[in-house]
């Protein structure tokens, strides 16, 4: 579709065109302020700044952010499910959580306030993606414990737009609501909108006749070429954003209509690049792991989060008129989770499955492929000896039960393939545990 001046709008201009040198000071102030109350209030922090020698008053400048320690993912899940709160539990109004390795997940919280601050973000690159009140938006991510869904619903409620939560799956379904309920906005994983762009063809619904003009993907890496595709198959304005559960959910950073970086919220998040080796920043311009530290959030704040995505900053300004640092798709992670529709997944998690089941040997092989633009996964698994031999009843019920553990679990259908002993490759070194064939 033509994208006219009118579409370029911007829901909050007082903090997304603030000055630079404004806004350096605002960031300051809400980062010391965060440093005192986490001091005060979370043991955690308190004895990770005693570790090592941090005294928060020395931090009165932003550079000084680099004499604070990291926090990682194992860190929450060691203060699982409430200690790293920084407000009694009487005040969190909102609990989520996403899946960790050893099948404790991270537990976040959100204050009254928190919440509208998450709604107000959300808002804001909702409309730097085109969306305003007159439109309809079907949301398509899953609700439940998962940050997505609940975030770009109250986002696009706050803009006053109409809200379909349709949540995920039923995808005839998803077709005949935007048919009939005149959808304008789509928001969902990238991969199952175009899932959804095959079934339209296959149901032989001409694209063209739907109201469809926008969409809002995230919560995978996706490419140019999967933009391009679903802009001219649908077609809409596809725009990427970026979130993450532990530092708020989605409206982290998100493109405009330009389509030429995501643009930070810097008044809530400072944003470092580092080198996962050597944690130490890396030149301007180049690429290194994101590294976030909220300043405005009340229950659940985060000094120095590794997020593991790698990603960089992109030089100039944006002729959209908003004034902060924009960081280029996130299109990789320096760890070894997989990303699958949407749901974040570590072999681990699934070994963790494998190794409770009695007959499965220690030897597994995860291959992820994407068919019809879906994203599948076969784990083919070694029985012993006797397992093999048994009946082959027997072996469907492994495989089937095998297969719903890990649907139950992490939301995530898995094709399970029984195998022979010693058929899986053995490695001298580290297993290769995961064969990844997709091409987005």
């Amino acid at each position: 579709m033509e994208i006219r001046p009118e579409h370029h709008r911007i829901w909050n201009p007082k903090y997304e065109t603030m000055p630079e040198e404004e806004m350096r000071q605002l960031q300051l102030e809400r980062l010391q302020s965060t440093l005192h109350r986490v001091a005060r209030n979370v043991t955690f922090y308190r004895r990770q700044f005693e570790r090592h020698g941090v005294n928060i008053d020395d931090i009165t400048d932003l550079p000084d952010l680099r004499k604070l320690p990291f926090t990682t993912k194992q860190d929450l899940r060691e203060n699982y499910p409430y200690g790293m709160f920084a407000v009694p539990l009487r005040d969190v109004v909102r609990i989520h959580s996403s899946s960790g390795t050893t099948g404790k997940p991270t537990v976040v919280g959100y204050t009254r306030n928190d919440l509208e601050t998450w709604s107000d973000l959300v808002a804001r690159f909702m409309t730097a993606g085109g969306v305003t009140d007159d439109d309809v938006v079907q949301v398509a991510f899953g609700y439940g414990l998962f940050t997505g869904a609940f975030g770009l619903h109250y986002g696009a409620e706050k803009i006053g737009a109409s809200v379909i939560p349709i949540s995920s799956g039923n995808s005839k379904k998803q077709v005949m609501i935007m048919q009939d309920y005149k959808t304008t906005c789509l928001v969902c994983t990238p991969s199952y909108a175009l899932y959804l762009a095959d079934l339209i063809a296959e149901m032989g619904v001409e694209a063209k006749s739907l109201s469809l003009r926008w969409g809002l993907f995230g919560a995978e890496a996706w490419s140019e070429n999967m933009r391009d595709q679903l802009e001219n198959r649908l077609p809409i304005v596809a725009t990427d954003n970026y979130g993450l559960s532990e530092v708020m959910g989605p409206g982290v950073a998100g493109e405009c209509l330009y389509k030429n970086g995501m643009h930070c919220q810097e008044d809530c998040f400072i944003f470092e690049l580092i080198d996962p080796e050597t944690l130490e920043p890396v030149p301007e311009g180049e690429s290194g792991e994101l590294v976030i530290t909220t300043i405005h959030k009340e229950a659940f704040p985060l000094i120095r989060y590794r997020t593991r995505d790698i990603t960089r900053f992109l030089p100039g300004k944006c002729p959209c008129g908003r004034t902060g640092r924009r960081l280029q798709k996130v299109m990789g992670r320096n760890d070894d989770m997989l990303i699958i529709r949407g749901v974040n997944l570590f072999p681990s998690q699934i070994e963790e499955v494998l190794m409770r089941m009695e007959g499965v040997e220690p030897h597994y092989l995860i291959i992820v492929d994407r068919v019809n633009n879906l994203d599948i996964i076969e784990i083919r698994v070694e029985v012993n000896e006797r397992m093999m031999s048994d009946q082959v009843e027997k072996l469907q019920i492994l495989q089937e039960r095998i297969s719903k553990e890990i649907r139950d679990l992490y939301q995530v259908s898995a094709k399970v393939k029984l195998v022979e002993p010693r058929s899986i490759e053995r490695f001298e070194g580290k297993a290769r545990r995961v064969i990844d064939n997709r091409k987005i």
